[in-house]
C-alpha cells in the first residue's frame, strides 16, 4: 500500500437493507456471466473476433474496440480479475486483427477523425483504472500522444508552431491531406441517409435531403470536393485528441502533455472569441480560419453543416475543457465549454411554448432548431459544480422529459447505453428519490434483452451476412447498410451498466466519443487488492455539491467489510473531513486531508457518510492505494 491510508469506523447504520443494496449485487452476478457468454459466442481463444477475413476502407477499427470497451471498466468497478483478463485478450486481439484487415498500424488506427479515434480510446483510456503499473498501457499512453505532440516522424499529425492539428483525418501514419474512393466505401450505405456535405453539388442538389453516396457520380463529385475543401487542417472534432495528453500525463505526469492540452484549448477560445464568440469549424494549414471554404467559418469536416451538428462540436469542447481543468485545477478552463452553451442557447426561438436552438448553420444560416436539451450542460455542472453552470442546466427545464427512466419495454436499439443522464440529475437534485431501484431494474431488463437477441440466430455472427434486421427491432438500421454488420456487437452486446456508474460512482456515463469516465468517488477493496467494491458491498451517491458528498454503504455480508474510497476517479480531490451518524442521530466525524480514505461497514448494515471535499487540489493520477507511481518499472526507450 502507498502512504498510510486514513481509516474511519464510522456508528453502525441502519440494519434494514433498502432494495438498491440488493438489485446492484443480483445485476453485479448476472452482469459477470453474461460479460462470459457474449465473449463466448463472438471472440476466437485468442482474443481475435469471429467475422470476415477481409475489410476494406478506412472505417471500423473504433467499432470492435467500442463493444468490448466496458470490460476494463466492469473490472475497475468489481475487481474481477477473469473480466481483466478477458479486456486484456481482446485488446490485443482486435488490435492485431485490425492491423492484419489494414486500418490500424503500430496499435493506433493509421488514419481517420477524432469522432471515432474517441470512440476506440475509450477502451484504451479504461484499462488506466485498472491496473496502472502496466508497462504495455503504459508504454502505448505515451506513444499514442506522441503522435499529436509533433515527437513521432512517422505522424507528424500537429504544427507546434501554429498549435494545429493539420488534418481532419489523422492517426499513426500522420495527416490524411487527400481521401481515396476505397477510405469511405464501407461508409457509403450510412451517408446515403446524410444531406450533401457541400450546397453547390451539381450530381446531388442541396435541397434533395440526402445525398446518394452509392451513387457512382455523386460518390465521384463528393470525394473530389472534400479533397478540395474539407481534408487539410483543423477542425474541432480534434480537441477529442486532448485525451491522448490527459491519459498519458496520468501515467508519467509529464508536464508537457498538460501543457499541449491548454495551449491548443486557448487556440480554439481565441478562434471563437475572433469570430463573434462562435466557434469556428475549419482553420487552414496556414491558421486563417475558412481557408479552404472561400473565407466561410463553417462547412468543415465534423462541422457546423455536417449531419450532426452541435453535437461533433460541443462534445469535444467539453472532452477538453475538462481535461484542461482536470490537469491545472483551474476551472477557468471551462470558459469555452460555458461560451459555446451559452451562445447556442442565445441563438433560440420560441416555438410552441419551448425554446429551441440551432444544431447546424448552412450557407442560408442556423438551422436545424431543436428543444433545448441540458445533456452537455449537465456533464459541465458535474465537473464544476458551480452554480452557475446549474443555472445552464436549469434554464433548459420543460424543454423535453427529465425523468422516464429509459426501461427497454420494447426492443432498444443499443449504443453504449448512455440513456439516463437527466433523470439521474434528477434524482442527485432531489427530484426522483425512486431512480436507484428504477434504474437498476432498467438495467436488468436491458441485460434480458441483449442475451435474449445474443441467443438468437441473428445474434450468430456466422450469420450476419445474411442478417437484415436484428430479430426484435425491425425498425433498425439495416445490419447490411454498412457493410456486413460493423456496428453488430454493439446491439448484441450485454455488458452495459450505466445504472452502477451513475449510483456507485455519482456521476454521468461518459461523454462517448472520447471523453473519460469520471467519478465522484472510486473504490478500491483493501484484502484483495484491486479496484472496486468487495462482493456483497453496494454504494449510493444521493447528494453533492461544491464541497460535501453524501454516500451510503451497503454490506450484505455476515461480516464487517473494509472499502477504500478515492474522491475522484482520478484522486483529483481531496476529501478533507468524514461524518456519519447512528441511528439515534449522534454524529462522528474525523478529519482526513487525503484523496483516500479506509471505512469499515458493520455486517448488515447501511451507513451513510458525509465527505467534505476540496476539489481540483490535487495532481490527477492513476496511482492507486496499492500502485505507487515511484514502484513502476522505467518505460522502455526503443532504439
Amino acid at each position: 500500500m502507498l502512504a498510510s491510508v486514513p481509516c474511519f469506523s464510522p456508528p453502525r447504520g441502519e440494519t434494514a437493507l433498502p432494495a438498491w443494496v440488493h438489485l446492484q449485487q443480483e445485476l453485479i452476478v448476472l452482469l459477470r456471466a453474461a460479460a462470459e457468454e457474449f465473449v463466448e459466442r463472438y471472440v476466437h481463444p485468442d482474443g481475435t473476433l469471429i467475422w470476415r477475413d477481409e475489410w476494406p476502407g478506412m472505417d471500423g477499427s473504433d467499432d470492435p474496440y467500442e463493444a468490448f470497451q466496458y470490460f476494463p471498466l466492469f473490472y475497475a468497478l468489481t475487481g474481477d480479475e477473469r473480466i481483466y483478463e478477458l479486456a486484456r485478450k481482446i485488446w490485443n486481439g482486435i488490435t492485431w486483427q485490425w492491423t492484419e484487415y489494414g486500418q490500424i498500424d503500430r496499435e493506433f488506427d493509421g488514419y481517420y477523425d477524432w469522432m471515432h479515434h474517441g470512440e476506440a480510446n475509450l477502451f484504451h483510456y479504461f484499462f488506466g483504472l485498472t491496473k496502472p503499473s502496466s508497462l504495455q498501457d503504459r508504454s502505448r499512453a505515451v506513444r499514442f500522444a506522441k503522435m499529436y505532440t509533433g515527437d513521432d516522424p512517422k505522424a507528424q499529425n500537429f504544427d507546434a508552431e501554429l498549435g494545429l492539428i493539420r488534418a481532419p483525418m489523422s492517426g499513426s501514419k500522420g495527416p490524411r491531406f487527400e481521401t481515396t474512393h476505397e477510405d469511405w466505401i464501407t461508409h457509403r450505405g450510412v451517408l446515403d441517409t446524410y444531406h450533401a456535405p457541400f450546397e453547390d453539388m451539381k450530381t446531388s442538389p442541396f435541397d434533395l435531403g440526402t445525398c446518394n453516396w452509392s451513387d457512382e457520380k455523386v460518390y465521384e463529385e463528393v470525394v473530389a470536393l472534400m479533397n478540395e475543401r474539407t481534408t487539410r487542417g483543423d477542425v474541432p472534432i480534434n480537441m477529442n485528441a486532448s485525451g491522448q495528453m490527459a491519459h498519458a500525463f496520468m501515467y508519467t505526469g509529464d508536464q508537457q502533455f498538460a501543457d499541449w492540452v491548454i495551449r491548443y484549448l486557448t487556440s480554439w477560445r481565441n478562434r471563437a472569441l475572433a469570430n463573434e464568440g462562435i466557434i469556428p469549424d475549419n482553420v487552414g494549414l496556414n491558421g486563417e480560419v475558412g481557408q479552404y471554404l472561400g473565407g466561410k467559418w463553417w462547412g468543415g469536416h465534423y462541422g457546423w453543416r455536417w449531419p450532426h451538428g452541435l453535437l461533433t462540436i460541443i462534445e469535444p469542447i467539453i472532452n477538453i475543457a475538462s481535461n484542461a481543468v482536470l490537469l491545472s485545477g483551474d476551472t477557468e478552463h471551462f470558459s469555452l465549454a460555458r461560451e459555446q452553451i451559452d451562445k447556442n442557447f442565445s441563438l433560440g426561438r420560441h416555438n410552441g411554448g419551448l425554446w429551441e436552438t440551432p444544431h447546424k448553420h448552412f450557407d442560408s444560416g442556423w438551422t436545424d432548431y431543436r428543444p433545448a436539451n441540458p445533456y452537455h450542460a449537465i456533464h459541465l455542472w458535474f465537473r464544476s459544480q458551480a452554480p452557475e453552470d446549474l443555472e445552464r442546466v436549469e434554464r433548459c427545464r420543460g424543454s423535453i422529459d427529465w425523468q422516464t427512466v429509459s426501461i427497454a419495454e420494447k426492443p432498444f436499439s443499443v449504443k453504449h447505453y448512455n440513456t439516463n443522464t437527466l433523470p439521474w440529475f434528477e434524482y442527485i437534485s432531489g427530484n426522483l428519490p425512486d431512480f436507484p431501484d428504477q434504474v437498476l431494474s432498467a438495467n436488468r431488463r436491458l441485460l434480458d434483452q441483449q442475451l435474449s437477441r445474443l441467443r438468437s440466430e441473428d445474434g450468430d455472427p456466422r450469420r450476419w451476412g445474411q442478417v437484415e434486421q436484428i430479430n426484435d427491432y425491425p425498425d433498425s438500421i439495416s445490419m447490411q447498410i454498412d457493410g456486413y454488420a460493423i456496428h453488430a456487437w454493439q446491439e448484441f452486446n450485454p455488458l452495459y451498466f450505466e445504472s452502477l456508474v451513475q449510483l456507485q460512482w455519482g456521476a454521468p456515463m461518459h461523454i462517448s466519443h472520447g471523453g473519460f469516465q469520471h467519478a465522484s468517488v472510486r473504490y478500491f477493496n483493501p484484502e484483495a487488492q484491486t479496484p472496486g467494491l468487495p462482493i456483497g458491498v453496494s454504494a449510493l451517491v444521493s447528494n453533492m455539491d461544491s464541497s460535501r458528498l453524501t454516500l451510503r454503504l451497503g454490506n450484505m455480508n455476515q461480516e464487517s467489510q473494509k472499502v477504500i474510497l478515492q474522491s475522484g476517479a482520478f484522486g483529483e480531490h481531496t476529501i478533507e473531513s468524514v461524518s456519519s451518524s447512528d441511528p439515534g442521530g449522534e454524529q462522528t466525524t474525523m478529519a482526513v486531508d487525503s484523496q483516500w480514505l479506509e471505512v469499515q461497514v458493520a455486517a448488515s448494515s447501511v451507513v451513510t457518510l458525509t465527505l467534505k471535499l476540496n476539489r481540483h487540489s490535487r495532481t490527477p493520477s492513476y496511482e492507486s492505494p496499492f500502485s505507487a507511481q515511484a514502484d513502476w518499472v522505467n518505460l522502455i526507450t526503443p532504439r
